[in-house]
């Protein structure tokens, strides 16, 4: 069971149009800190996502769910260090860097904990935190081949606190949020391949990814 949604903040009108202007992140580049980005899974398609929706049960955080649309404004994650650390705005991430992801929309954190999912019963994946600000269930590292992540690459995000795996269940939701996707910590590899998918890179040391969203006409790739 979820709980209904609230209305959503004016600011995301403005994403809305912005996202006309976005292109695909399959070219040759790199992620970067402070970047904005969609990752999509990529055995089912579908793209990480989140909104001010809470579980009926468990944590009763805001959920976490994977949709197919590519266009929809709460798919957007903020590329962060850990929690009370700082990395330079344009900073190539490195693989098995630590890194958090911050809802564009919610300001809410990728989260993991020791509850089950509610669907699969793996183990639940929620946004947690305030501003930004949340602990160390926020923490995920990146796996991937090389030295740096590359937006061509498929990588994984394993939970720092539990080990688990960042990955789709399969399983779909009823209403309110009818079709998406149920994401769940997974304690081996299954489902777990993600891809940088649209989204706003950063290769400046004073950019403000919010900022640049609500006031800029162009997507840097």
């Amino acid at each position: 069971m979820l709980y209904a949604m609230s209305s959503y903040p004016i600011f995301l009108v403005v994403i809305a149009i912005t996202l006309t202007l976005e292109v695909s992140a399959g070219k040759s580049g790199l992620v970067t800190c402070g970047s904005v980005l969609k990752l999509r899974n990529i055995d089912y398609n579908v793209r990480l996502h989140s909104h001010d929706v809470k579980y009926g049960k468990g944590s009763t955080q805001q959920s976490v769910t994977a949709i197919e649309q590519m266009e929809d404004v709460n798919s957007h994650w903020i590329i962060k260090a850990p929690t009370k650390k700082l990395c330079p705005r344009g900073e190539p991430i490195k693989c098995g860097d630590i890194v958090r992801l911050e809802h564009l929309s919610t300001s809410k954190n990728l989260h993991s904990h020791h509850f089950q999912s509610p669907l699969s019963g793996y183990q639940e994946v929620s946004a947690f935190g305030t501003h930004g600000d949340g602990d160390s269930g926020d923490h995920w590292t990146i796996l991937c081949d090389g030295n740096v992540w590359e937006r061509d690459d498929e990588v994984m995000l394993r939970h720092v606190d539990t080990s688990v795996y960042l990955s789709v269940s399969g399983e779909q939701y009823g209403q309110p949020i009818s079709g998406q996707m149920e994401v769940v910590g997974t304690p081996r590899a299954m489902a777990s391949q993600w891809k940088a998918a649209e989204g706003l890179y950063v290769h400046t040391s004073d950019f403000n990814p919010k900022e640049s969203i609500l006031s800029h006409s162009h997507t840097e790739l």
